[in-house]
């Protein structure tokens, strides 16, 4: 019989972004406080009975959007309005310039896909799936 293992590390940053071309609110700059769930899996166990330790997940990972969106602002790369406004406002933290309209669907899908393989490079760690949390009623996954 084959088996599927899985575990997944939660992670919490607050951001601000607005989406550009939006219809409704959401074309206005705002911020979330956002969770992550990272789902790492593996066919089989490590010597202790795990996928992956939950911290190098949060090392990771967590460490990867503690340094590049926790307390920053999140901006396509084709908003140059939001792009110069926020040139104009001093900050500890740059605003990062993302390469996709930062929808809570395209922000799972760059951690999986670009951050996750990146970050966890050298390890047995297969991240297959991250949700994004904008809300406690809001989330998009991405999944590989």
């Amino acid at each position: 019989m084959q088996r599927n293992f899985k575990c997944v590390r939660k992670v919490h940053f607050s951001s601000g972004h607005r989406v550009l071309g939006h219809e409704n609110q959401c074309a206005s700059p705002h911020g979330h406080n956002y969770y992550a769930h990272i789902t790492a899996e593996a066919a089989e166990l490590d010597a202790l009975g795990r996928v992956v330790d939950f911290s190098v997940l949060k090392d990771k990972i967590g460490g990867w959007i503690q340094t590049h969106w926790d307390h920053a602002f999140l901006v396509y790369e084709k908003d140059q309005e939001m792009i110069e406004a926020l040139s104009k406002v001093a900050a500890p933290k740059k605003p990062f310039i993302c390469p996709f309209n930062p929808t809570a669907e395209n922000m799972a899908l760059y951690l999986l896909e670009i951050v996750a393989p990146d970050v966890l490079g050298g390890t047995n760690v297969r991240v297959t799936k991250v949700a994004v949390h904008e809300t406690d009623n809001c989330y998009a996954e991405a999944v590989l």
